[in-house]
């Protein structure tokens, strides 16, 4: 299972984060202030650093210079959104740099894209009764194969990532589909309908009003 550090001095926010991820499939720990941060670090075999910049003690910007020494991946978190942090984050060697407050979803992509590029994702999520193989891009049920399009496999999937979290029907589409989402768009729709059919799925994934669809599941 992948491995994520959290850096965060504010529970709540270090809470919210460790929920999503957890749901997501990622193992989680939580340092409240960079020195625990390090000892965490030097202790276990992380496969990524969510870091904040303004933490007590050791900040998160001397704390890249250590992760770095240990080859780990980083993500800054943070509130210093200026285009001068920003770019110090990233010349220090942070993978990437997302400033708060943000969007669960487009933290959980960030994840998946540095994880991806490290080639440290996970190949193989279990969601209920089926099976999402994302390396052949196969779903299965009880070594069953569901034939799904390539549409449906890649909104299953952005589902599958984000469970129990409301997507929007623009951010499902601009994900899935990619472009700007046009409102009077049934195409959202249409496939999420397609796809509960597909896998007998009347109750799991269910509409949002005015907002989109979610994929519940009970942690």
């Amino acid at each position: 299972m992948i491995k994520i550090l959290i850096a965060e001095d504010e529970e709540p926010i270090a809470n919210l984060i460790k929920m999503n991820l957890s749901r997501a499939g990622y193992q989680c720990t939580w340092a409240q202030n960079g020195e625990a941060a390090a000892d965490l670090m030097e202790e276990g075999k992380f496969d990524l650093v969510l870091l904040d910049v303004m933490l007590p003690g050791i900040n998160g910007y001397e704390l890249m210079d250590y992760a770095r020494s240990l080859e780990l991946p980083v993500i800054f978190l943070t509130a210093l959104g200026s285009t001068q942090n920003k770019v110090k984050g990233l010349k220090m060697g942070a993978d990437d740099y997302l400033t708060k407050p943000f969007e669960i979803v487009e933290l959980l992509a960030r994840v998946e894209a540095v994880l991806r590029r490290y080639h440290k994702t996970e190949t193989v999520l279990n969601v209920f009764d089926i099976v999402i193989d994302t390396a052949s891009r196969s779903v299965t049920r009880n070594g069953e194969q569901i034939p799904l399009t390539m549409k449906e496999f890649d909104l299953l999937l952005l589902l599958a990532r984000n469970r129990n979290i409301a997507l929007y029907r623009e951010t499902i589409y601009e994900n899935v589909w990619g472009g700007e989402y046009v409102g009077q768009s049934r195409t959202v729709d249409l496939h999420i309908q397609r796809l509960k059919k597909k896998l007998n799925w009347d109750n799991e994934i269910s509409a949002v009003y005015k907002i989109g669809y979610r994929l519940e599941e009970t942690v």
